[in-house]
């Protein structure tokens, strides 16, 4: 079975990446860690394809795809982001992977240190019987979210950036009848108290 794993990611770039933590490490440091946490989750990544035959895409902001090639390496797919909120890009990012004729296509991004192997091939296996699965983050939205086929309405008319995405993304799952799993909640590092999670990986 046709399985793909998409990681939205940026290019580390210096005042245009975590910004909310360039108050506590300056730009050049912010940039540092979305870059360390971009490699670690690609790094879990890597191993998950040790367990499944995965397909692994990187949707990027900033920077160029030889950038990108440059930095996390030739093999592996780097798709630019499109414009627009974080729902029109995840909508974009999966209608394409279902286009390619994937069957359970898992996105996550690189903000949650604790997702592991385990977790992210529990969500590629929920897939089997579940039409949708997410990762619940500790500040209300998802680290990850996974289909089997698109549902757009899960995109639409959500308040994103807020405590309530999660909510709302289960209240239109439940509207629309489709089953689904929540992963185990974990935490983002978003925010300057967030950095003591990303200690232990550091």
């Amino acid at each position: 079975m046709s399985e793909s794993l998409i990681v939205f990611s940026r290019y580390p770039e210096p005042g245009k990446t975590k910004t909310r933590l360039i108050p506590a490490l300056g730009a050049e440091g912010a940039a540092k860690l979305q870059q360390q946490m971009t490699e670690h989750t690609l790094n879990t990544a890597m191993k998950l394809c040790a367990l499944r035959n995965l397909t692994i895409e990187i949707h990027f902001a900033g920077g160029s795809q030889e950038q990108m090639a440059q930095w996390l390496g030739q093999d592996l797919q780097y798709i630019p982001q499109v414009p627009g909120d974080l729902g029109q890009k995840l909508q974009s990012a999966l209608a394409r992977a279902f286009k390619l004729k994937h069957r359970r296509v898992v996105v996550i991004g690189i903000d949650c240190p604790d997702l592991d192997p385990t977790i992210l091939n529990n969500a590629f296996n929920a897939l089997s019987d579940r039409n949708l699965v997410l990762g619940s983050a500790q500040d209300g939205g998802y680290y990850l979210i996974g289909l089997n086929r698109l549902f757009p309405q899960l995109f639409e008319n959500i308040a994103w950036g807020t405590d309530r995405v999660l909510h709302q993304t289960t209240e239109i799952a439940r509207e629309l009848k489709l089953n689904f799993d929540l992963l185990p909640t974990l935490a983002d590092v978003d925010r300057p108290e967030d950095l003591i999670i990303w200690q232990k990986y550091s």
